[in-house]
């Protein structure tokens, strides 16, 4: 093998593994963020929606073309997700306290709702709060829900807090960003080497 050709290997073995430890620092620090601003789940989330799109923008350098770029936005969303909550559903689950109570009220439509509870205590001097069209909760309902005695992080139904299923679709996240990195290293490296322009750029789309 020429000199050449193995500086070219080094430096594509190099452009591989910082690409890699990219993507484990986005998981790693955008999890950590969550965990810093537990209850201000905007910034993860604006911090993480950036950092996946550079991710995006780095494998695509690093491949040479753009379509294992675009398909690793879909472990991006898992990690996006699991860094996001996992911080906050962990929370709930260690020192959350536990309550069933009584839907007393409803205010809001379309994508934003706010109920009312009523616990063993009395009425609670926090609603639920739900974003989306379809929350499935009707007055006079019986639910058990989870709240923050600190009150950091904002009460959730028990049935959606799960800091497990988080944690495992982050993982699935990362391992799907794990091996798509080394796949666009060497891809691309090939492409240098025979001196070929990604097919989406020979087609006109990109």
């Amino acid at each position: 093998m020429s000199e050449g050709n193995r500086t070219s290997r080094r430096s594509m073995l190099l452009r591989t593994l910082l690409v890699l430890l990219f993507a484990w620092g986005i998981a790693v620090g955008n999890t950590a963020l969550a965990y810093v601003t537990l209850g201000y789940d905007a910034v993860p989330i604006a911090v993480g929606v950036v950092l996946s799109l550079a991710f995006v923008i780095v494998l695509r350098l690093l491949h040479q073309a753009w379509w294992l770029a675009l398909l690793s936005a879909v472990p991006a969303l898992l990690v996006l997700v699991g860094s996001v909550q996992y911080a906050p559903e962990a929370a709930l689950e260690r020192r959350g306290i536990r309550e069933s109570v009584l839907v007393f009220a409803h205010e809001g439509s379309g994508d934003d709702h706010s109920y009312t509870l009523v616990g063993p205590q009395g009425r609670l001097d926090e609603p639920l709060e739900y974003r989306g069209s379809n929350p499935g909760y009707r007055v006079g309902q019986r639910i058990e829900i989870v709240r923050d005695p600190e009150g950091e992080v904002p009460l959730a139904d028990a049935a959606d807090v799960d800091a497990r299923g988080r944690r495992t679709g982050l993982v699935i996240g990362v391992t799907a960003w794990t091996l798509m990195v080394p796949l666009a290293g060497w891809r691309g490296y090939v492409q240098r080497r025979r001196n070929r322009e990604p097919l989406l750029e020979r087609l006109g789309v990109m």
